[in-house]
């Protein structure tokens, strides 16, 4: 967070915030004592490049993440107490839990501070790293005593573990570990899995989920955002022939302090991981973007930052996922809301409440939230808004009144300005938390929040799901094999957007970025995941016995063909019509990531003679 007095750096140059004029802008002192005035959006709290590459999280060691995750987590406990109440004892505590100095522990709270990230924690890779460097049956001690000993609600220590597994290692006459290995296993388990171990679930909850007002921790902005999906009643229309299709889904995503939307995110796919994701990452970012594509940037949406913990009804979409480890990497916490809970919860569900209240009121074509209510009303027959007009007309109503009215939960003051107050100002129980930093490198978000599969790359390029992707850029990495084994091919991650994969980015470890590769074909249209499938059910017989691209994008030419013929009668062929238009209008909206220079070939013609001169003396015949 951005607060007046902190030393920060913009336009390369390291300066004092002096004062936050608004959410967007802010006075800073450079060091000869010139006040400057900077977008905020230009601030940051170190002196790191802007879009600075770093490694793709799910090419990260497992137990290097899980150890930089334990320390984010005590850094996180440590940053929670304020500075004049933190003490030297608060620091040596959790020196004395890795085993390391009090001068470790402050490296790791400024660097935490200064990133927000779990990589930025990650210990450096060791030279033999990978291999097994303790015996199967030592690991097997160390873990059997910890279980029996640490984690029991005797609550013994490390050093009296550490007696016992000695014994437990000269009975079988093998050479026992060092304590420190015994202290970096203690290091790697859960911190609120140790405490309710030892000390009990209560004492446990007590400690790392504190009651603080009506809803757990959410007492700042972005503490506790709750994500939530529902079917929005109302029946949208295709844009070529006004037709009914479906109702869309909606996720949302609200601050539970302030009651302001800080993202949504709309789709005719059924929710899933990719909508959460996409909610997350438009929570996340700033929304310049958004309302230019909607003609809305007139309208205020002050949001963006990284929430503190997300809070979900059914946290499935985070547990053992790639969107799980997305969180992890950067700093949220996602939870499932415990049953018969009800204090922890409703936010959300209030909000779709409201929302559909107003499409009831507003909208043509409206299902009304039962048959009862609906009565004789033709919502099919009066629908008349298409996907992309009920999307300009969500936000509308967000910004320019949701925000702006008085809210019964925020003891009638509007969710925006409850935003801003606790963001510049403060209020009598909390001091102002500061401006939200923007995000370095948002198409870095973007993919971290994207599925990803692995694959070689061969000769032809790169093949799943009977498609082929190929560029120039990737010729180097053909055949690749893993740590220089020849026995081992190596594997590359590829983020991929589900809804138009004509690209796909094969992530460059050594480079630690990203390079863009289109279909092998270029002349392939854009399609979706959705699509691809949908063809492989047509021709079952043929996948199974081979992999035919050729066909597959026959077989979807047929399909769109059908569609278009049957769209004026079918509703579910204008539903599949208006999906691509969606599609489409993503994948144009969406910014292009150039690709990595390829490799200039040796037989290139280059440009030695200078620019090309038209023919001369040609005759015609």
């Amino acid at each position: 967070m951005l607060k007046p007095g902190a030393h920060v750096w913009c336009d390369d140059e390291e300066m004092t915030l002096v004062e936050l004029k608004s959410l967007g802008v802010a006075v800073l002192e450079r060091e000869n004592g010139e006040h400057v005035t900077r977008p905020t959006a230009t601030i940051r709290l170190n002196q790191r490049p802007l879009n600075q590459r770093k490694a793709d999280i799910a090419a990260i060691d497992p137990e290097r993440w899980k150890e930089a995750w334990n320390i984010a987590n005590q850094m996180d406990v440590l940053m929670a107490i304020p500075d004049a109440e933190r003490t030297a004892q608060d620091i040596d505590r959790v020196a004395k839990f890795f085993g390391k100095n009090r001068s470790t522990i402050y490296r790791w709270m400024e660097k935490h501070r200064a990133n927000g990230s779990v990589s930025a924690l990650l210990r450096k890779s060791r030279s033999d790293a990978g291999s097994r460097r303790l015996d199967a049956r030592i690991e097997n001690i160390i873990a059997e005593q910890l279980e029996k000993g640490y984690l029991g609600p005797n609550r013994r220590s490390v050093a009296s573990v550490f007696n016992d597994i000695k014994e437990a290692c000269a009975a079988l006459n093998i050479t026992p570990p060092d304590v420190s290995t015994v202290r970096s296993r203690v290091n790697a388990l859960d911190p609120k899995l140790v405490t309710e171990r030892r000390y009990g679930r209560k004492y446990a909850d007590e400690r790392y989920n504190p009651l603080r007002g009506s809803f757990p921790n959410a007492n700042y902005p972005l503490a506790v955002v709750q994500i939530d999906h529902t079917p929005m009643d109302v029946i949208v229309v295709d844009e070529v022939w006004r037709k009914p299709i479906q109702r869309p889904y909606l996720t949302i995503a609200i601050d539970v302090y302030s009651k302001m939307i800080v993202g949504f995110y709309i789709s005719l796919d059924p929710p899933g991981a990719l909508a959460t994701g996409q909610c997350i990452s438009m929570s996340i970012l700033g929304k310049e973007e958004f309302l230019a594509r909607l003609n809305l940037s007139d309208l205020p949406w002050p949001c963006w930052g990284k929430m503190r913990t997300i809070h979900t009804d059914n946290a499935k979409e985070f547990r053992g996922t790639m969107l799980g480890w997305a969180a992890k990497e950067h700093a949220i916490n996602p939870e499932r809301r415990p049953k018969g809970r009800p204090r922890y919860g409703g936010h959300v569900e209030r909000g779709f409440r409201t929302f559909m209240a107003k499409v009831h009121e507003e909208l043509p074509g409206t299902t009304f939230s039962n048959v009862q209510d609906r009565v004789d009303y033709d919502s099919e027959g009066h629908a008349c808004m298409t996907f992309e007009a009920v999307e300009k007309w969500f936000t509308l109503y967000l910004l320019g009144y949701y925000h702006q009215q008085p809210h019964n939960g925020n003891n009638g003051f509007p969710p925006e300005y409850v935003w801003k107050k606790a963001l510049l100002e403060g209020t009598e129980d909390i001091l102002p938390t500061g401006v939200p930093l923007h995000v370095d490198n948002p198409e870095q978000l973007r993919l971290d929040f994207m599925p990803y599969f692995e694959r070689t790359v061969q000769e032809y390029g790169i093949q799943n799901w009977g498609l082929t992707w190929y560029s120039d850029a990737i010729r180097r990495f053909v055949h690749a094999r893993k740590n220089g084994l020849q026995s081992e091919k190596k594997t590359f991650i590829c983020r991929y957007d589900p809804r138009d994969l004509s690209r796909i980015f094969l992530y460059d470890e050594m480079n630690k970025g990203y390079i863009e590769v289109p279909f092998r074909d270029l002349t392939r249209p854009p399609i979706s995941l959705w699509e691809v499938r949908s063809a492989k059910r047509l021709n079952r017989d043929e996948a199974k016995s081979t992999t035919n691209e050729t066909l597959i994008f026959q077989t979807i030419a047929r399909m769109r063909k059908l569609v278009e013929e049957q769209s004026e009668a079918t509703k579910s062929a204008r539903r599949q019509q208006q999906r691509q238009k969606q599609w489409e209008r993503t994948r144009k909206a969406r910014p292009a990531k150039p690709a990595q220079p390829a490799p200039q070939r040796a037989d290139s013609p280059q440009d030695d003679d200078g620019p090309i001169q038209p023919f001369e003396g040609i005759r015609e015949l």
